[in-house]
This record gives C-alpha cells, structure tokens and sequence, in this order.
C-alpha cells in the first residue's frame, strides 16, 4: 500500500526546518512519500491569517493538484499547531475524502464534519502531569478521541509543544519555536 504524507508546520516553521523534518521522515520511512509545507511567509499564528495567506500565495490550489495526482492509496494531511488551519482547509477543499486521513498535532481542531470521519486523528501531548499547549481545548472539542502522545524530558511548553513533530525534542533542545526542529527526528506515531 503507497503513502503520501503532507505535512503542514506551525507558526514560523521554515523551509530549513521542513527539510530538516521531511529528511529524518523519510529515513525513517524510505516506502513513505513525504512534503513538508513551511509557514506561509507574512502570516499571522491563527487561523484566518494562515489560510488567506496560504490562498492568496496559490499554495491551496496546488496542494489540491498534488493531492489529486497522487496514486498513493491513503494520503495524509498533517498539521501541526498553527498548521492545523492549513491542513483543515486543505481537506475541507477536496471533494473525495476516501483515501485521507487528516491528522491534527496539538493545534486548531478540524470542524464537525471533519471530525465524522472515523479516520481522523487529534493529538496531544504529556510529559508525566504536564500537557501540551492545547491539550485542554483539544480535550475539551474531541473528549475521548483525543490520542496522547508520551514525551519524555520535555516538561516545558515549547519542548512538549514540539514533541509530537520532534520525537528528539528535550527541555534542553527545544526552549522556543525557533529550536522545534533541532536534532530533528520526525514523530511519526500517527503513522
């Protein structure tokens, strides 16, 4: 069975860092398809800024073609934080759902329709009784459908934040968005 797996990143990721991520995926999975999408560049961290910037850039629109070329039988849109929003009006444009699954990382939660979809997944993160930046509001939207992801070293909220992209994040490595992607080694447990 093919897959292919875009990735959206949060706030501020950039191309450096999506290389980074997209290479230690891929070694990790040499049968996996993967393309990591930096942050639009100009945009704001919510939501409405992030999808207009994204459109505006035209970026929807291929994202939709790459989708629709694909041959892969499953195709996965994956959001992290900020990138969630990209990666729901991504999904929210297609019109054939039958092979995605669309996978949101401690980020903006899908919408009702979305969440019908037995396939999607919403995660969070924990570190003994510290929970990722939006655990609460995830927890509080999806209740038990809400998967957790076990981060160890990590009870700060940025080296937790990045946990569930960075399965190498570390109180010490990760101290502000600009350190999410160092050692980088892809979090594919939604894989």
């Amino acid at each position: 069975m093919s897959t292919f797996v875009l990735f959206f990143g949060g706030y501020r990721a950039t191309t450096t860092d999506m290389k980074v991520w997209e290479s230690s995926a891929k070694a990790q999975k040499s049968d996996v398809e993967f393309c990591a999408v930096p942050w639009p560049s100009g945009a704001a961290s919510d939501a409405r800024s992030a999808v207009s910037t994204f459109t505006k850039m035209g970026l929807d629109k291929s994202m939709i073609a790459a989708i629709q070329a694909s041959n892969a039988d499953k195709i996965y849109l994956v959001g992290h934080s900020s990138g969630c929003a990209i990666a729901n009006a991504v999904d929210h444009d297609l019109k054939d759902h039958a092979k995605v699954v669309l996978v949101a990382l401690d980020g903006f939660v899908p919408n009702r329709k979305q969440l019908m979809r037995q396939s999607t997944q919403v995660w969070a993160a924990e570190c003994g009784t510290v929970k990722s930046k939006n655990y609460r509001h995830l927890k509080h939207a999806v209740g038990s459908r809400l998967r957790i992801y076990t981060a160890t070293n990590c009870k700060t909220l940025w080296a937790l934040h990045f946990s569930l992209v960075n399965s190498a994040a570390s109180d010490k490595v990760v101290k502000s968005i600009r350190d999410g992607y160092s050692r980088c080694r892809a979090n594919l447990v939604w894989l």
